[in-house]
């Protein structure tokens, strides 16, 4: 197993989009209450006092939507801040970015990834759950306006389901050519999609790959990121292409990262429970930082290996819980 150092932040279990992969159409979702949240003190203390000590130095801030948490370009700030944080990063659908992308990057922020599942915005709006206005407007400009600030390389993700999005693969692939974009796409999952994930949805990453070998050429990338996705090229292109492949090809073994929910419940693993830890209990409950990290220790041993194809399935599963409220 990969030393784990990299720790995945929710800040809130809400989001603006309602994207059908993440929120199923019927999931009736109960939001958490404000006090139900951890505090950035809360994190902050949790980060400097039990995180940091035992190693972890990469952090990613995540939601639901984390730009809807107020104050979170201060918080952003905070964590850059720390000496001993080598990397932070966030995800963000990128609809408020076009207001917030400047002042994240003056207040440390460099590394961004925003989710853009497709270039047409009919399929972009029928892909979030739109019913009004359209939003993919403002959301392909909050990706222009982080790309003007600096962050660079910028990485746009897209999770693809047959049918619906997959046609754009090679339109998506060449945003890659003249920008130095890093486009990853990630197969689509079943967590809370029983009704909507079947094998003829799901398209695997050996056939994306072969879809755009076939076009453009495809050439393995000298520059790897943090996470689980297997980086290519176009030849000559500026940018990269990555293919996050938990269905077809396990990753598990690579893994270096546990995720921390909104809640406070740290846990191993996207769908592994075992042995997870409420945090924010403990701390309101007084328990000291030297007894926290060892149980935050403890639990790196619990990481397995996960067959996301037959584990629970979200709304279904062990933990009745979508993709936007585990912090994806």
């Amino acid at each position: 197993m990969n030393k784990v150092d990299y720790l995945r932040i929710s800040l809130i279990d809400r989001c603006n989009f309602r994207c059908h992969y993440c929120v199923p159409e019927a999931a009736k979702l109960d939001y958490l209450l404000q006090q139900e949240l951890l505090t950035y003190q809360e994190l902050l203390t949790l980060l400097k006092e039990v995180f940091i000590p035992i190693g972890f130095t990469k952090f990613r801030l995540t939601g639901g939507e984390p730009l809807l948490r107020p104050g979170i370009v201060d918080f952003v700030g905070e964590v850059a801040s720390l000496p001993q944080c080598d990397d932070l990063g966030m995800t963000t659908n990128g609809f408020l970015l076009e207001k917030l992308a400047k002042p994240l990057f003056y207040a440390g922020l460099r590394r961004i990834n925003i989710s853009l599942d497709s270039l047409n915005p009919e399929i972009f709006d029928k892909m979030i759950g739109n019913g009004g206005k359209s939003r993919w407007q403002q959301t392909w400009q909050g990706i222009q306006t982080a790309y003007e600030v600096g962050f660079n390389p910028l990485k746009l993700n897209v999770v693809v389901i047959r049918g619906i999005n997959d046609g754009e693969i090679l339109d998506l692939a060449a945003l890659t050519i003249e920008r130095n974009w890093h486009v990853r796409f990630i197969e689509f999952m079943p967590i809370g999609n029983n009704k909507l994930f079947d094998e003829t949805a799901w398209i695997p990453s050996a056939e994306l790959r072969d879809r755009i070998s076939q076009k453009f050429g495809l050439i393995e990338s000298s520059i790897k990121g943090n996470g689980p996705a297997d980086v290519f090229k176009i030849p000559g292109a500026k940018g990269t292409l990555g293919f996050i492949s938990q269905m077809s090809e396990c990753f598990c073994d690579k893994c270096n990262r546990i995720r921390l929910s909104a809640d406070g419940w740290l846990r191993p693993c996207l769908l592994n429970e075992t042995g997870q830890i409420n945090l924010k209990d403990a701390l309101r409950n007084g328990v000291d930082s030297y007894q926290l990290k060892e149980q935050v220790g403890n639990l790196l041993f619990l990481k397995e290996e996960i067959n996301f194809k037959e584990r629970d399935r979200g709304t279904n599963g062990a933990y009745f819980r979508t993709m936007s409220q585990i912090g994806g």
